[in-house]
């Protein structure tokens, strides 16, 4: 629902038609939301809903458009560039993330708990900007790993299956992604990582639930380490210094989103300051550069091109139109007009008019 309104909205307000193309498995709240727009007052068939697969539907869409804006994985997003490219209009793209959190040695883990369990949990793990890596300094591992074990712990024993608000934690989207979600933990407890918690499917519940998972051990060579899970699993690291930290954080292909937690913010924003990625946030996972309208949200690096949100997000939706008015021919040269006598004459011309507020 967010990421089909806050897309369209702009390029509403922008003056333009909208067909959206929302995710199958997700098409009823992006209808919802159409709907809303409609009882509010939107002209009948300006905002237009196609629903389809991606193979069948997109070409079509991209050949018949302006402009495109994209959500999804790097992979469709490179198909959704090529499809722009040759038609020569823009798009933009907002793709995956491999996004980590930094947790420095005088964090205040009463605080920096309950923001890593929504980071990593929230929506069962299933957000662009959501964190699936942690680095956590020497001195505060031990404690934060054993809360943030507690924490899952907790949410697992709210995982329910209801259509009102009182479960805790969610299913995923499909069982389809419910089973690439498990391959990840089992292919990075195969080869040596340590599962604190969770780790399982919850068919007792519903076919695509799994757990809130901790793991830690983990190593570049599993899958989980380099390859966006987008599930409720995180990876929990230890480091010595910052500049370690920034490293690691940085150690990837994707540049979406990054936190850093800190007691002393300065330190923090020197800290995020060097990491890649198109949203930092201090002392929070993800929700305050993306609930922040007013300014740019995109990735650099592996997870996209261009932004949503702000002026940026707006104007993507126009064409910039240059329209130059000449008030009075003064540059024009006069025929057998010798040079410096032109240059002359055209400068006092040019110093009245400005004299005289005519340019």
């Amino acid at each position: 629902f967010a990421i089909a309104l806050s897309d369209s909205m702009p390029a509403l307000m922008a003056g333009n038609g909208v067909v959206l193309k929302p995710d199958n498995k997700t098409a009823l709240c992006a209808l919802f939301g159409v709907e809303l727009l409609y009882k509010a007052g939107l002209p009948k068939g300006l905002f237009q809903v196609v629903c389809g697969a991606g193979p069948d539907v997109g070409p079509t869409l991209i050949d018949n458009a302006d402009f495109v804006m994209f959500t999804g994985s790097t992979a469709t997003g490179r198909v959704v560039g090529e499809g722009a490219g040759r038609n020569l209009i823009g798009c933009s793209l907002e793709l995956g993330g491999k996004n980590p959190m930094i947790v420095l040695d005088d964090a205040n883990l009463d605080e920096v708990i309950p923001g890593a369990s929504f980071a990593v949990f929230a929506n069962s793990g299933q957000a662009c900007m959501h964190i699936e890596r942690i680095y956590v300094q020497d001195r505060l591992y031990d404690e934060f790993v054993r809360r943030l074990v507690t924490a899952a712990d907790e949410l697992n024993a709210e995982i329910g299956a209801a259509y009102d608000f009182t479960p805790e934690f969610g299913s995923l989207v499909s069982v389809q992604h419910m089973e690439r979600v498990a391959a990840h933990v089992e292919d990075a407890r195969a080869k040596g990582a340590t599962v604190l918690t969770g780790g399982k499917a919850r068919p007792d519940i519903g076919p695509a639930f799994y757990e809130p998972t901790v793991l830690t051990d983990v190593t570049a060579e599993m899958t989980h380490a380099t390859a966006e899970t987008f599930g409720p699993v995180v990876s929990v690291y230890r480091f010595s210094d910052e500049q370690e930290a920034i490293r690691l954080a940085n150690d990837t292909t994707y540049g979406l989103n990054a936190s850093v937690w800190s007691r002393e913010l300065a330190r923090a924003n020197r800290i995020g300051a060097q990491l890649e990625a198109g949203n930092i946030n201090i002392n929070d996972g993800f929700v305050t550069t993306y609930a922040a309208k007013g300014t740019p949200s995109g990735g650099v690096k592996q997870s996209g091109v261009g932004t949503r949100h702000g002026d940026q997000g707006l104007l993507k939706y126009t064409d910039t139109v240059n329209i130059g008015v000449q008030k009075r021919q003064v540059m024009a040269a006069r025929a057998g007009l010798p040079y410096e006598k032109q240059l002359k004459t055209t400068l006092t011309t040019l110093r009245l008019m400005r004299r005289l507020r005519l340019r």
